[in-house]
C-alpha cells in the first residue's frame, strides 16, 4: 500500500503521541500509588533488580546457572504475587503498574521488522478519511445512505432496464468493487452519464470504503488535478512548484485515484498530455483508477487523443448512468 507521506507522518505522530501520553499517565499513577503504598516502590525496585540478577547469573562461568536462575525466578514470582495483593487491597487492578505497550505486536513502534503493524495501518486509514473529508461530505456519503427510491421504475427510452434496475446493478458493482478492492475483477471504472445521476455520490462511497479498509486514496476533480500538473511544470515559484510536484506524485502513486468530472477542464494540448501520462502511468504500474464524467465514450473519443481514449475504452469498465436528474427531484421536494 502506497501511503501518502503526509498521511503516514500524521498517523505516526498520533501513535507516538499516544505512547508518550501512556508513559506520562503511568508515571503519575506510579507516584500516586507509591505514595499511598510505599512497600510497592520497594517491590518494584526488587523486581528490576531480579532482571540484573538473571543476567549476572547467566554470565557467570564455571558454574551451572540453572539452580540460581530457579531461585531468582521463584523470588520474582513471589514479589509479583505480593505486588498484585497490595494493589488490589489499595483498590487498584493487579496490572496498574505495568508498562506493557498498547500493541504487543510492535511494542507501539508501528512496525514489525520492515512491515507496517496493523495499529499504524488503522491510524493511516483514519487519516486518509480525514483527508478525503476536506473535499467530500463523508458524513452522508456512504453506501448505506444510498437510496434507489429516487430512480424511476418505469421503462426508459432505448434501454432494456429501467433507471432503478440499472442503478441497482451499478450500486452492487460499485459496492463490491470497494469492498473487494484489489481483488475485484475490474481494476478501473469509468462512470458516465448526465449530471445529477449519482456518479459523484457513488465515487465518494467507493473512496470512503477503500480508505477505511487501509488503502491510500486520492479524490480530486479533473480541473484541480490538471492545474497541479501545470503548476509543477510552469510555476516560477519554487515552493509552489515543489508542492504541486508532491501532489502530482500522489495522483500517480496512490492505490486508488478517483478523478471526478473529467471533461469539465479546458482541454489544451498540455491537458491532453497530462491525462495520457496519468492514465498510462497508473495502468503500467497496476494502480486502480475510477473516473467520473458527463462525457459518453463517443464524447471521450472526440475530445481526447486517440491513445488516451483507447486506454480508457479498453482498460476501464464503463458504467452508464441514465434517468432523471436526482438533484432537481430533491430540490422540487423541499
Amino acid at each position: 500500500m502506497a501511503y501518502d507521506p503526509a498521511v503516514l507522518r500524521r498517523a505516526s505522530a498520533r501513535l507516538e503521541g499516544a505512547r508518550k501520553a501512556r508513559q506520562e499517565d503511568l508515571s503519575r499513577r506510579r507516584k500516586a500509588i507509591y505514595a499511598q503504598v510505599p512497600e510497592l516502590a520497594d517491590i518494584d525496585r526488587q523486581l528490576k533488580g531480579t532482571i540484573l540478577d538473571i543476567i549476572s547469573s547467566c554470565l557467570r562461568s564455571g558454574t551451572d546457572p540453572g539452580p540460581a536462575l530457579g531461585v531468582i525466578k521463584d523470588k520474582n514470582m513471589a514479589l509479583q504475587a505480593r505486588q498484585a495483593d497490595l494493589l488490589q487491597a489499595a483498590g487498584y487492578s493487579p496490572d496498574a503498574l505495568s508498562d506493557a505497550p498498547a500493541c504487543r505486536k510492535c511494542g507501539d513502534s508501528g512496525w514489525v521488522g520492515a512491515r507496517m503493524c496493523d495499529c499504524l495501518k488503522a491510524l493511516c486509514a483514519e487519516e486518509q478519511v480525514k483527508e478525503l473529508s476536506k473535499l467530500l461530505d463523508l458524513g452522508e456519503q456512504c453506501f448505506d445512505a444510498f437510496s434507489l427510491d429516487w430512480y424511476s421504475p418505469l421503462p426508459w427510452p432505448g434501454e432494456a432496464m429501467s433507471p432503478r434496475e440499472n442503478m441497482e446493478f451499478l450500486y452492487e458493482l460499485c459496492l463490491n468493487y470497494a469492498q473487494k478492492f484489489g481483488k475485484f475483477y475490474f481494476k478501473n471504472l469509468f462512470l458516465t452519464g448526465d449530471p445529477g445521476l449519482g456518479k459523484t455520490f457513488l465515487s465518494a462511497c467507493i473512496a470512503r470504503t477503500v480508505a477505511e479498509n487501509g488503502f491510500s486514496v486520492v479524490y480530486d476533480t479533473a480541473v484541480s488535478v490538471f492545474a497541479r500538473f501545470e503548476e509543477q511544470k510552469f510555476s516560477r515559484d519554487v515552493e509552489e512548484g515543489q508542492e504541486a510536484g508532491r501532489e502530482t506524485r500522489r495522483y500517480l502513486n496512490c492505490d486508488l485515484l478517483i478523478l471526478d468530472d473529467l471533461g469539465s477542464e479546458m482541454t489544451t494540448p498540455f491537458v491532453q498530455s497530462a491525462l495520457y501520462t496519468l492514465v498510462n502511468s497508473r495502468l503500467l504500474h497496476g494502480r486502480a483508477t475510477v473516473i467520473s464524467s458527463n462525457l459518453s465514450m463517443d464524447g471521450v473519443r472526440a475530445r481526447y487523443a486517440g491513445q488516451t481514449a483507447s486506454r480508457l475504452e479498453g482498460e476501464y469498465r464503463v458504467l452508464r448512468f441514465y434517468g432523471e436528474d436526482i438533484r432537481l427531484k430533491r430540490k422540487q421536494r423541499l
